[in-house]
C-alpha cells in the first residue's frame, strides 16, 4: 500500500519545513512547493537526512498555471492528497498610502486566492475517497486589524483567509473533509511558545482529529 500523501505549499526553513518533518515522521510521502527551486531542493535534502521521503515542486502561488501543472505533477508521483497544508504569505512593511495597488493585490492573492486554488485541485479526489484535511496557516492580525499598522496587505490577506477557511469549512463538511485554520498571533522563533516544530504539532493534531469533534480554528499566541 502506497503512503499518504502530505502537501505543503508555502515552504521556507522555519514553519513549513517543521510541518513537513512532522508529517514524514508518520510516513506520509511529503510534496514541497516554493517558488525557488534551489531552496526545494535544499529542504528536500534536509529531511532527507532525517529519514524523510520529501520532493519538490517549484510552483508560484500567484501563478494559477504553475500551480495546477505542479499538483498534476504531485499526484502523478505519489497519488491524490490526503492533507493540504498551505502556509503562504507575505510580510511588507510599508504604508498602505504609498503602496502600490498592484503589490497589494498579489499579496492578497499569495494569502488567499492561492490558498483557493490549491484546496480547489485537491478537493475533487478528497470528496470521492469522503475524507482529507485541508490546513492553512493564518496570523493573529485577521483577530486584531486594528494592529496592522504598516502591514495593510498582510492583515487584509490573512483577514481574507480566515474568512475563506471558516465559509469551506462549513461548506464541506458534508464531504467528509475537515478544513480548518492554524492562526497564529505573535512571532514563531525556536525555543518559544511559537516554535515552528511546536506549531507543527498543531496541524498533525488536527489532521488527526476524529469527527464531530472538527476544530475549524487553533489559536497559537506567545
Amino acid at each position: 500500500m502506497p503512503p499518504k500523501h502530505a502537501i505543503v505549499a508555502g515552504v521556507g526553513p522555519g514553519l513549513g519545513l517543521a510541518i513537513a518533518r512532522r508529517f514524514g515522521r508518520e510516513g506520509y510521502a511529503v510534496s514541497l512547493l516554493a517558488r525557488d527551486p534551489d531552496a526545494l531542493k535544499n529542504h528536500a535534502a534536509t529531511l532527507a537526512d532525517q529519514g524523510i521521503a520529501a520532493r519538490g515542486y517549484p510552483a508560484d502561488l500567484c501563478e494559477l498555471d504553475t500551480v495546477t501543472r505542479a499538483f498534476a505533477a504531485m499526484e502523478g508521483d505519489h497519488g491524490p492528497a490526503d492533507v493540504l497544508i498551505y502556509n503562504a504569505a507575505r510580510w511588507h512593511q510599508v504604508p498602505a498610502m504609498t503602496l502600490d495597488p498592484m503589490t497589494f493585490n498579489w499579496d492578497l492573492a499569495l494569502c488567499a486566492t492561492g490558498a483557493l486554488a490549491c484546496a480547489q485541485l485537491v478537493y475533487p479526489a478528497m470528496k470521492a475517497r469522503g475524507a482529507g484535511s485541508l490546513l492553512f496557516t493564518g496570523g493573529g492580525l485577521a483577530l486584531y486589524p486594528a494592529s496592522g499598522a504598516g502591514v495593510a496587505s498582510l492583515t487584509a490577506g490573512k483577514s481574507a483567509l480566515r474568512g475563506l477557511v471558516l465559509a469551506l469549512a462549513g461548506e464541506l463538511a458534508p464531504d467528509g473533509l475537515h478544513v480548518a485554520t492554524v492562526t497564529i498571533a505573535g512571532q514563531v522563533k525556536p525555543g518559544t511558545a511559537l516554535d515552528p516544530d511546536r506549531i507543527a504539532e498543531t496541524y498533525w493534531t488536527l489532521h488527526e482529529q476524529a469527527r464531530p469533534d472538527w476544530e475549524t480554528e487553533r489559536v497559537l499566541t506567545a
